[in-house]
């Protein structure tokens, strides 16, 4: 408040509930004239509004959810300086008219609130909000407040750039929530986990987040039907059905709501006292801000996330398939990994996540790694392989070429830079691959090692990693969460003799196979290995989303052969 009083251009990050919105609507009474509020949702304008109105302030908000007439009578009263706070839409904002009717009243601040929606580096970017980077030059000498509760540095510097070109103060107040406690479970029986949860939960209102339209209307209609007062929530539904199932959840107690990440902006509800995560979110930051809608009154309040191989595997494929340059790819990769570190993690949880974030603090004692330690193993030597590793090769490569030097692959990469010659070349050939990768992601996850999101990915040496070549400190790691869900993924390719139906299935993919590969001119093990199509044979998915999780089923396979074999398999048992 101070700075914005000031003059000068603010960008400000708090936790969730922490009280943002009072850091522009407490100047905004205080400078007289008119603010501008920039928001994403029109819900959560309208819903700001009424609470402004309610406190006496003079608020209004334009928005296509209004007829003209009370938008045209709310612009003139924003006109004749009866307004205090404008509520826009980005959309809205950046049209020629809009900017030239502003550019005649006196505007004294502008706020843009979830401001992490301007950065193409965030949880939730919008094209829209990019329009915004206008703003300083068309109202010189007005302070601009971008406020979130989601930015980590990489997030923070693209903010900064493209809304203030570099001349803001950026102020960050901190990330922890101690409040909620912090649980990842490896993925089993999805909806048995789920439903456990919920039931011993009796009486407590909660979010469950699920990757998919689908997954969020099985979970409502798979709770519902064991009493408990649950709906599901979508892009995909009507206006009306997602207005009906918000107000029943913000107004009714004890109410469970399944969603996708197209629910949570701006929901105002104090009292949900879970989040649960049926399936792996898209990265940290997302993860932040998801969990952070539980304990908003401050009270406690539980963050429970299922974990599985099939999750990465399709957070993957979601990366892949974006229509997006590589650059954008590489650092969505990058997150996906310091999203799995976190998962994986062998010390305290609020320490990683907050971490992750560029804050440091003591272990919570109040997430599961610190109430129930798993047990671990001393990875102190295979440590020091992988931080000689990165040091030898001048700490600028990436946990992919650091794994192949260790395991002694022959690469065009290694060859070209000389470093099948290094000291090392081949150490861990006795070693996986995916069991060297989840060693980096624990050293990165513990503090040994940096790793570079914003750039190219490159490790290189933290203050623990120096400490542990030193012999001053040990890498205890736990290998189980990984290991078990690999197991129990391989076993579905495993599980004993097909029954006879399943046998026939196979027969009839193995010839769909034949058909496809004689049309392309391809042998037959090309489009899918017998492995993968015994796979399918025991698992039937019947939907895209149960394919992609199919091993040996990637982005182009699942849209170029992914419905034809689903429609196969769903005529075989007669599903269609």
């Amino acid at each position: 408040m101070d700075a914005v009083l000031g003059g000068r251009n603010v960008l400000c990050v708090m936790p969730t509930g922490s009280g943002k919105s009072l850091c522009f609507q407490v100047p905004a009474l205080m400078l007289g004239g008119l603010t501008i509020v920039v928001s994403p949702l029109v819900a959560l304008m309208q819903d700001q509004v009424a609470a402004l109105r309610l406190a006496g302030v003079a608020a209004e908000t334009i928005n296509s959810s209004r007829d003209r007439e009370e938008n045209v009578a709310a612009w003139r009263r924003a006109a004749l300086g009866e307004t205090r706070l404008l509520y826009l839409s980005p959309e809205r904002l950046m049209t020629d008219s809009m900017l030239a009717a502003l550019g005649k009243l006196p505007v004294r601040l502008i706020a843009i609130d979830e401001a992490h929606c301007i950065s193409q580096w965030g949880p939730a970017f919008r094209p829209d909000y990019e329009m915004l980077s206008r703003l300083r030059e068309l109202f010189c000498g007005v302070p601009i407040m971008a406020l979130t509760a989601t930015a980590d540095e990489t997030t923070r510097a693209d903010i900064a750039a493209r809304l203030f070109g570099g001349a803001v103060e950026q102020i960050v107040l901190g990330f922890d929530r101690p409040n909620i406690t912090l649980t990842v479970a490896a993925k089993q029986e999805w909806k048995q986990q789920l439903l456990s949860f919920v039931k011993t939960r009796g009486g407590q209102s909660g979010i469950v987040y699920c990757l998919s339209r689908k997954r969020t209307e099985e979970a409502a209609e798979f709770l519902a039907a064991r009493g408990i007062n649950a709906m599901a929530y979508h892009a995909g539904m009507t206006k009306e059905a997602r207005d009906a199932n918000q107000n029943a959840f913000m107004t009714e107690p004890y109410t469970v709501m399944a969603a996708t990440i197209a629910f949570g902006m701006g929901i105002d509800k104090s009292d949900v006292r879970y989040v649960f995560h049926a399936d792996l979110p898209a990265s940290l930051e997302s993860y932040y801000q998801e969990i952070g809608r539980a304990g908003r009154d401050g009270e406690t309040a539980e963050a429970h996330m299922l974990f599985g191989l099939s999750d990465i595997r399709m957070r993957r494929m979601f990366i892949d398939q974006e229509e997006t340059d590589d650059d954008r790819k590489r650092r969505e990769h990058h997150r996906l990994a310091a999203l799995i570190g976190y998962c994986e993690a062998s010390s305290c949880r609020r320490r990683t996540l907050l971490g992750y974030f560029g804050e440091e603090a003591e272990p919570c004692g109040n997430c599961d790694v610190c109430l129930n330690p798993a047990a671990l193993v001393d990875g102190t030597d295979e440590a020091r392989q992988i931080l000689g590793i990165v040091q030898l090769t001048g700490e600028r490569y990436g946990a992919a070429h650091i794994v192949d030097i260790l395991r002694g692959a022959k690469t065009e990469k290694i060859a070209k830079c000389g470093h099948n010659q290094l000291r090392g070349f081949g150490s861990g050939a006795g070693r996986k691959k995916e069991e060297w990768r989840l060693l980096i992601r624990q050293l990165v996850a513990g503090g040994f090692l940096n790793h570079d999101i914003a750039g190219y990915g490159g490790l290189s040496l933290h203050d623990g990693g120096h400490a542990l070549l030193r012999g001053e400190r040990p890498l205890m790691y736990r290998s189980d969460m990984v290991r078990d869900v690999v197991r129990k993924d391989r076993a579905v390719a495993s599980s004993g003799a097909l029954t006879a139906e399943q046998s026939a299935l196979l027969a009839a993919l193995k010839k769909l196979r034949l058909g496809i590969a004689g049309q392309r001119r391809l042998p037959a093990y090309l489009i899918f290995s017998d492995k993968t199509l015994l796979e399918m044979a025991h698992g039937a998915p019947r939907n895209l989303h149960e394919f992609a999780m199919i091993g040996g089923v990637g982005a182009s396979k699942l849209r170029d052969f992914g419905q034809v074999f689903v429609d196969t398999i769903s005529t075989h048992y007669g599903d269609g």
